[in-house]
């Protein structure tokens, strides 16, 4: 069964996410182009499309799929502001994914 869930997720789980799409927040250390390098418990290489405006220093929260070189394709990205706690961000992370059976949700039979 495939689950439906967009997981939050930090630098460090994007291999067992390739092919899917996943929400990270981190702080932008750099922007090259259509480039964005964000630390999220490491570095992630975020491919910006022309809608994303972030500056570096801020947290961004990104929506995207994870390609199989491990970077991300964007699909949407936030600007969060330089007042982010990026520890209680990464805490989320890790609840979310010990505590699977709460926050992921499958496409049942008959259940959209």
């Amino acid at each position: 069964m495939e689950s439906t869930s967009t997981p939050r997720i930090s630098a460090a789980l994007m291999d067992s996410y390739v092919g899917r799409n996943v929400i990270i927040v981190g702080k932008v250390q750099q922007l090259r182009g259509d480039i964005a390098f964000l630390d999220a418990d490491g570095q992630v290489q975020a491919h910006l499309n022309r809608d994303c405006h972030l500056m570096v220093g801020n947290g961004a929260q990104i929506i995207g799929k994870v390609n199989p070189d491990l970077t991300i394709k964007v699909l949407n990205a936030i600007d969060l502001g330089s007042n982010v706690d990026f520890q209680i961000s990464q805490n989320v992370v890790n609840v979310t994914h010990q505590l699977k059976d709460i926050f992921v949700y499958s496409d049942r039979a008959g259940m959209n």
